[in-house]
């Protein structure tokens, strides 16, 4: 599994439209690109922590053309609703010990 830490900044007056965007952007690349989906966590008002989750590094590198038209205004809204946005980490995952909620529930 390849996974990515993103920090995004919102921009104040822009914090609900971040949030959003973002939940939209991610079923987007999760649908159409092949990601295994993203979490999103608040470090304080506006800097927000995601954690993205790919099968492996070649899905992800081969990700960004196969996405719908309406994406584009999509990651624009986002984009626009951030200070700034970086890419903190890209890790190979070695091994996973957390819970996995939904699988207990699944049982």
């Amino acid at each position: 599994m390849y996974i990515l830490i993103y920090r995004f900044t919102a921009k104040p007056d822009q914090v609900a439209q971040f949030q959003q965007s973002w939940r939209e952007m991610t079923l987007l690349i999760r649908e159409y690109e092949g990601s295994l989906g993203s979490r999103l966590h608040q470090e304080s008002e506006c800097v927000f922590i995601a954690y993205a989750q790919w099968p492996d590094r070649q899905t992800f590198e081969n990700s960004g053309e196969k996405l719908p038209e309406h994406a584009q205004t999509v990651r624009k809204v986002l984009r626009e609703s951030c200070e700034s946005i970086e890419t903190l980490h890209r890790l190979e995952m070695l091994d996973d010990l957390l819970i996995h909620p939904n699988f207990h529930a699944a049982q």
